[in-house]
């Protein structure tokens, strides 16, 4: 895989990254200026030119993914027999060149349901910088969302799926869910399939407090617990905004969703940093 199929590979996985790229070369050096590669947390994708070189660019960029940061950086790095380095020596002789940039992650969300609220709300959530996938059970209801994707900044996935339980089983890990189709008992199997997995950002439902006593009421006959099912949210959207429009209450729900999309971000970068503090403490 070259670094940008890499860059899109991990924006579609909801995963930070790192682009690394050869930005000046004095002496001889492995790779010309311009050479870029790709560091994930666990993988690497194209090549700077290996040896010394790449191993400490992955090294570093693998302290910049653990802080958190989102600053770039610059390094050089010496290839001579006298540079002492951790990896070894990589002696061609010259000096490079490299900038860090570290790239987060996108935030994943998924919409089950294209009706009019359904379509209202990701029409908004296009102009977030987002992956954001929209899954509809009906052909005719993802045909009629395509002018949604026109100009988005989000990268969104447009999806036919006669079983849309099959399409959650597939999505990364913290992916932050909303049920909303035209179908209850399509709702309380999507339902089902999220507690299954367990490790979603958030599950939230649309619909009123008697919908979701009746809900509740199955998960827990088919075996949820009682702090599984608690981790669904429904109703959602704000209480205090009022409307039954699909706007108003698409309005709602995306408000909703940034503010924890927001908050799981600060505490995702708080974790890291309290992480490395420690580490750094040892």
């Amino acid at each position: 895989m070259d670094w940008l199929s890499a860059l899109r590979h991990l924006r579609d996985e909801g995963r930070s990254g790192v682009l690394v790229t050869v930005t000046a070369v004095r002496g001889h050096a492995p790779r010309e200026a311009g050479a870029k590669m790709v560091v994930g947390s666990e993988q690497s994708w194209d090549s700077i030119g290996g040896g010394n070189l790449e191993a400490s660019a992955v090294a570093r960029a693998r302290r910049l993914l653990a802080a958190g940061t989102s600053d770039p950086e610059q390094v050089q790095v010496s290839l001579n027999e006298h540079a002492r380095t951790e990896f070894g020596r990589q002696c061609c002789g010259g000096e490079v060149s490299l900038l860090l940039e570290p790239l987060p992650a996108r935030p994943v969300v998924a919409v089950f349901g294209l009706g009019h609220v359904g379509q209202e709300l990701g029409r908004i959530l296009a102009r977030l910088p987002l992956v954001l996938h929209l899954v509809d059970s009906r052909q005719g209801q993802v045909e009629a969302s395509r002018a949604l994707v026109c100009d988005a900044l989000a990268d969104v996935h447009l999806t036919h799926a006669p079983a849309p339980e099959t399409v959650l089983d597939t999505l990364p890990t913290h992916t932050h869910v909303l049920v909303m189709t035209h179908d209850h008992a399509e709702d309380l199997v999507l339902c089902e399939a999220a507690l299954r997995r367990g490790d979603l950002g958030s599950v939230g439902v649309i619909g009123s407090s008697a919908k979701w006593q009746r809900f509740r009421k199955r998960l827990l006959e088919a075996g949820h617990t009682e702090a599984a099912v608690a981790t669904i949210t429904s109703p959602i959207g704000l209480a205090d905004v009022p409307g039954k429009q699909p706007a108003v209450i698409a309005i709602s729900v995306a408000a909703t969703l940034v503010r924890t999309v927001q908050e799981d971000l600060a505490s995702d970068v708080l974790g890291r940093r309290r992480v490395g503090s420690a580490g750094r403490a040892r």
